[in-house]
């Protein structure tokens, strides 16, 4: 089954509603007041899932500060993941939906009652992205004095997830008879308790909501770090990757693949998903212009009066820019062009800077009409994203390329503004990847476990009582 999905690359939609992109929210009539969030909820889902795509995905942040304008406006002000994708299985009928949880911070008998609740509402079309916390907040958020250190948030994450699994089977899927002559509702026999005392975490159990339509929701895990390829290779379904290369990501996908195996699993169980952002138009032109747009509006140290506030952000000026190219640049203002003679002196990290803004803008070093500014540079450098930029075709070409690599079997799509450009990524890249044979038409399945291409897993208890009776069978024979 999931070596047939496979076939097809896996796209999902992650859901910023202020946008991806720090500077988005400024780009005439794009989406910028999160009082009216629900809006673009309604019609994201609309347009992903007359798409087909796989799922709309839900990030979280336990905590905001005024700091956050500047460089992630997005986690200013949001809605609860849970809370949406309730909201969504009310008002959509195919498209999965994943919600991120922190497990340093969750308690897992009530999330393991509250997503199985989802996957009922919306008949199997919830997922999980768990989480163990990077934001220092957060911890005075829920009453504690520090944010735990590294491997003591993944021990304890490991527990979560193998308790989330235990509650999720404490009913069997024939658990309830309703025999009306005997008055029997339940066999009590496929009823079970979790009783798990573990280092971080304990849980007795039995769960109180039935076991999900898709028997465990699928499991998400986001990150590079040794413990999250450890915890996404053990544990996860769908393992979140960002990685800048696609030499960098063939090595990692095959990385993740041996560790899944040596963890004892099949290497068909997990899929691998990266980020990307696609600004896209009907023209390599026009989404030059939109990109360029966007570098523009990117709040700098230039002298404005948001830079001027009290709470800006330090390390956006010039010497931040002169650290990154490795020249010293001199106080000279952001919108100076950079010369040929000037850019021969970058580093590495210079030269990549600009081939960047190049491929993205259609900038050139030295050119009269578009040139590299300094600004162009100081962007770029600032907000590390996976911008892929261009018209349909050549936004196709690099998804076909890094999942024809075996890089990726699927993306996570951002939107860098929401007002038009989610419509233009479904309008125009959707139909081509669909010319092309490498996305569905049409729904093939119902559930989330069905668009991965990933089996329905069978009820602890009943897998346990199966073998039992199979070894019993045997020394009888």
């Amino acid at each position: 089954m999931g070596t047939a999905a496979r076939e097809h690359i896996i796209i999902g939609a992650m859901v910023r509603a202020l946008g991806a992109y720090p500077s988005g929210w400024r780009i005439p009539g794009a989406h910028a007041d999160p009082r009216t969030d629900t809006a673009v909820l309604r019609r994201t889902a609309k347009l992903a899932e007359a798409a087909h795509l796989d799922y709309l995905f839900f990030g979280d942040w336990l905590a905001t500060g005024s700091d956050l304008e500047v460089r992630d406006p997005y986690l200013l002000a949001r809605i609860d993941p849970l809370s949406a994708i309730t909201y969504l299985s009310g008002i959509t009928r195919r498209i999965g939906l994943i919600a991120t949880a922190n497990t340093t911070y969750s308690d897992p008998y009530t999330l393991a009652r509250a997503t199985a609740s989802v996957d009922a509402l919306s008949s199997g079309r919830a997922g999980l992205n768990l989480v163990t916390g990077a934001e220092p907040r957060a911890a005075g958020n829920h009453g504690r004095d520090a944010h735990w250190g590294n491997e003591h948030r993944y021990d304890q994450a490991a527990e979560f997830i193998e308790v989330l699994r235990l509650l999720w089977d404490s009913w069997e899927d024939d658990a309830f008879v309703h025999d009306r002559t005997t008055g029997r509702l339940i066999d009590p026999s496929r009823l079970h308790s979790a009783e798990y005392n573990g280092e971080h975490v304990r849980v007795a159990g039995a769960l109180n909501v039935v076991r999900p339509v898709q028997g465990h929701l699928p499991i998400v895990h986001a990150g590079t770090a040794l413990r999250s390829r450890q915890l996404a290779a053990a544990t996860a379904d769908v393992a979140l990757v960002a990685v800048p290369t696609l030499a960098e990501g063939v090595q990692l996908s095959a990385e993740l693949r041996r560790q899944t195996v040596a963890a004892g699993r099949s290497v068909d169980e997990l899929r691998i998903i990266s980020p990307v952002l696609p600004v896209v138009a009907e023209t390599r032109e026009q989404a030059w212009a939109i990109f360029d747009q966007l570098l523009e509006l990117v709040p700098l140290d230039d002298g404005s009066e948001l830079s001027l506030s009290p709470d800006f952000p330090a390390g956006r000026g010039i010497r931040a820019l002169s650290q990154a190219v490795g020249v010293a640049l001199g106080p000279q203002p952001l919108d100076s062009v950079v010369t040929r003679r000037l850019a021969e002196r970058f580093s590495d990290l210079g030269q990549h800077l600009i081939e960047l803004v190049a491929v993205r803008t259609g900038r050139r070093v030295g050119d009269g009409e578009r040139p590299i500014t300094l600004r162009h540079l100081l962007a770029t450098h600032l907000v590390p994203s996976a911008a892929v930029v261009g018209d349909a075709s050549i936004v196709a070409d690099h998804l076909q390329e890094w999942f024809e690599a075996g890089a990726v079997d699927g993306f996570n799509v951002l939107t860098a503004f929401h007002g038009e450009q989610f419509e233009a990524f479904t309008s125009l890249v959707i139909p081509e990847l669909q010319g092309r044979g490498l996305f569905r038409t049409a729904y093939e399945g119902r559930t989330l476990r069905e668009h991965l291409g990933l089996d329905r897993p069978a009820n602890l208890h009943a897998a346990a009582r199966e073998a039992r009776v199979a070894q019993a069978e045997l020394r009888r024979a």
